[in-house]
């Protein structure tokens, strides 16, 4: 089992039946009399319903029913709940929006849900619709960020603003004090766009009514089988949870977004009952990108304080955060629970942070790989680097001047985050060897002779994992054997794409050295696997890893009482390492396999003990932890056509103890992807008049390919952390974390010859193209 121990580069073992095609996702179910679910949609920003005629629709051939939001709230359906509450400036808590699985009498977003039609198939539903009779009568409409906090346009007459909250965290008059007395104070507008998840596998949804049990099963990929659960059950259907069983299977990519919930997964349930079959919905990608939730899309006004040596005195952020027309779950969280982040790996004693929370008429914003992390590294790297160059400093001396040291730590922040390991100035120093930083002058010259612009970027990062920093959040993992001596782990976590499954087998050889094919995992399943808190945040390897290892623990020590009724020993004397327990100072053993097997047998079993060999454990870290890295960027611009390419890209990251770092590369990569595609390319676009979403499929939302990206070089600095018996930090959101301010970075060092202070993302052609050519067009002599 050595080969599968931690640290070891392992293949993916789930991979040899998901590369065969024998992945089982939620579309692959079909089940017998299943029926189909199409969601008529709202095509305006905002509009009321003067009226709604359905007869035609609802006589159509194949047409089994067509429920409405009247026919939800007859129903007795609830609303989704929000789970971060902050404050409006008054004192008053925010306003949550009915966020309603249909539209009652008035919509707020192109893409709300209007009308629920289930048929005997989707053209037949899709046909239907066709014949509904809407009467609307448009309203004005804001989606812009900026203009949402005084727009003529109201989103919710409840809050006639716009305004969903105001929150402050920092010491206001330290930082006033700080900037008055600075030698170099830096001030920029940073606009970060709003994008699309995108995941590979759409969302799905299939919903079951059992009459006889009254009870319903949902089938769906989401990030957390109990907390969907919960909130439909509870929330929703106002009923017990026991009432509600929610499955899923293989989920292709979460990002995040899936951890919410939406009206589709309640409406297939609901209509099960309605129409007594199985119903089926599946978006399709045009529809994804008006009825997913969105991310990101703020706008922050960023100030930095130093003094004549380059030390940072003060850090002043305040940003508009765009939460779309209604509240998704974790959405207020993304804007303002992460804000740690923006004290960086750096010593800034004052740190003053105001997020002013608006409504739009946009899809609402939720968590996306990073969650509010990337955007606060985004605020402090890019704030930095501008600093470095209007102050006359060397963006990463600049750097390590204000880095805290390993011997200041643990390190209690400007910024909510006490920092509990880390070597900071070291990864700093290593992704600058990795990325031959040296070489920059050389290949800055080489660009330049090719007609091409050349910049290099880079971002020392952290971010938390596995929190939130007050209160972090449990995991559950439970250890069953089976007579065979074969062991099941029933994980509270959930795989979306990381491996779990072979995560959760080094586990496994680690803890109780158990041989992979003598491993299942199991997750996704409320009746299956008895609490969890799903996967999120980067925390699966750390919290529940700490879980896994509690639950290790409770199997050995059953174990070596039966191993001793076994040995005819004291268990005192017996000993475990490496899956066998030992007499000590004898060469007397069995294997752990062997022990379990013997756990089904009363005759061989200790009478005082119960058969069977199992054990569950519910862990809660004493706190987060803090991965952190430094990434190297390197771009050419082409000015004659505005194309950027990243020509080379090295990160060193701090994840902790390394579990597998095939697995951690993949990782790094796919974060990295995502932080380069919204730096470069990616964002949601609406008409500043109509509020439609102008870029509504892949024929306008451009998405990075392969060919975008250099190999990217990787290396880890192995810092353990403090807070979990593994030492793991986590890796999931590091790569975006990263990419976005180191790509910007670049992008911008490209352009600083020009005489471009700051350049917003994303660096797509044509905007790189105006914005040479309007410097161009200043610098011309006149004719």
């Amino acid at each position: 089992m050595r080969e599968f121990e931690l640290g070891r580069a392992v293949p993916r073992t789930e991979d040899f039946r998901l590369l065969r095609g024998r992945g089982r996702y939620t579309d692959d179910i079909a089940l017998p009399r299943q029926a189909y679910l199409h969601v008529l949609r709202s095509p305006h920003a905002a509009a009321r319903l003067r009226s709604l005629e359905t007869k035609a629709a609802a006589g159509a051939p194949g047409v089994l029913a067509v429920l409405t939001g009247p026919d939800a709230e007859a129903d007795g359906l609830g609303t989704f709940s929000s789970v971060v509450q902050r404050r409006r400036p008054d004192g008053s808590a925010n306003f949550v929006p009915p966020y309603r699985v249909l539209a009652l009498d008035r919509v707020h977003h192109v893409g709300e849900p209007v009308l629920a039609i289930i048929a005997e198939s989707l053209a037949a539903a899709k046909d239907a619709a066709e014949l509904v009779d809407i009467d609307w009568e448009i309203l004005q409409s804001v989606t812009e960020t900026a203009e949402a906090p005084a727009a003529a346009a109201t989103v919710w007459d409840e809050v006639p603003d716009n305004i969903c909250f105001v929150h402050e965290i920092g010491n206001k008059a330290a930082v006033d004090a700080a900037f008055a007395r600075a030698k170099h104070v830096v001030r920029e507008q940073f606009r970060i766009s709003r994008v699309a998840v995108n995941p590979m596998e759409g969302r799905t949804a299939l919903g079951v009514y059992d009459e006889h049990e009254d009870r319903y099963v949902l089938y769906a990929g989401v990030q957390g089988v109990h907390r969907t659960r919960a909130e439909l059950a509870g929330t929703i259907f106002k009923m017990p949870a026991s009432r509600l069983r929610v499955i899923s299977p293989d989920v292709g990519g979460g990002f995040g977004m899936k951890g919410s919930a939406f009206p589709e997964l309640a409406l297939v349930l609901w209509a099960a009952r309605k129409v007594a079959r199985p119903v089926k919905w599946a978006a399709e990608r045009g529809e994804s990108f008006i009825a997913d939730h969105h991310a990101r899309d703020n706008l922050s006004d960023v100030a930095l304080a130093l003094d004549e040596r380059g030390k940072f005195l003060a850090l002043r952020v305040n940003t508009i955060a765009n939460l779309g027309a209604f509240l998704a779950s974790m959405g207020v969280h993304v804007a303002t629970n992460n804000l740690g982040g923006l004290a960086g790996p750096y010593t800034t004693p004052h740190i003053h942070v105001t997020v002013t929370g608006v409504f739009s008429n946009t899809n609402p914003t939720c968590p996306y790989r990073g969650a509010g992390r990337p955007e606060a590294s985004y605020c402090i790297e890019r704030i930095i680097d501008i600093a470095a160059r209007q102050a006359g400093f060397e963006p990463a001396e600049l750097r390590r001047r204000n880095m805290i040291p390993p011997t200041a730590l643990p390190y209690r922040t400007g910024l909510v985050f006490t920092y509990d390991s880390g070597a900071f100035e070291k990864t700093l120093d290593m992704a600058l060897e990795l990325a031959d930083w040296r070489g920059v002058a050389a290949r800055r010259a080489a660009a330049a002779a090719r007609g091409k612009l050349y910049g290099a970027g880079l971002a020392s990062v952290i971010e938390i994992a596995g929190g939130p920093a007050d209160l972090p959040l449990e995991e559950a993992v439970e250890i069953r054997f089976d007579p065979t001596g074969h062991a099941a782990v029933l994980a509270g976590t959930h795989s979306h794409g990381q491996g779990h499954e072979t995560m959760y087998r080094q586990f496994a050889a680690h803890a109780l050295g158990l041989a992979p094919e003598h491993v299942q995992v199991f997750y996704g399943d409320t009746d299956l696997v008895f609490h969890g808190r799903g996967t999120f945040g980067s925390r699966s390897a750390s919290v529940g890893g700490a879980a896994f290892l509690g639950a290790a623990q409770k199997i050995i020590d059953k174990g070596r009482l039966i191993a001793a009724h076994l040995l005819e020993a004291s268990a005192l004397d017996v000993e475990f390492a490496e899956g066998r327990f030992t007499v000590t100072g004898t060469d007397r053993s069995v294997e752990l396999v062997e022990v379990a097997k013997a756990a089904f047998v009363p005759q061989r079993m200790p009478r005082d003990l119960e058969l069977g060999l199992d054990a569950r454990a519910v862990v809660t870290p004493p706190g987060p932890t803090f991965p952190n890295g430094c990434h190297v960027c390197e771009v050419e611009i082409d000015p004659e056509t505005g194309v950027a390419g990243i020509v080379r890209y090295a990160v060193v990251d701090d994840v902790g103890k390394v579990v597998n770092p095939l697995l951690l590369k993949g990782q790094i990569h796919g974060g990295v992807a995502q932080g380069a595609g919204q730096a470069l390319c990616e964002a949601l676009i609406y008409d500043h008049g109509s509020g439609q979403l102008l870029t509504g499929s892949f024929m306008d939302y451009c998405m990075p390919r392969a060919t975008d990206l250099p190999m990217l070089a990787v290396a880890s600095n192995e810092v353990p952390a403090k807070t979990n018996p593994l030492g793991i930090k986590g890796a999931g959101e590091a790569g975006t974390v990263g990419a976005l301010p180191a790509v910007m970075n670049a992008i911008n060092d490209a352009l600083l010859p020009l005489g471009i202070r700051h350049f917003d993302m994303p660096a797509t052609p044509e905007r790189l193209w105006r914005a040479i050519r309007a410097v161009e067009t200043k610098k011309a002599p006149p004719p």
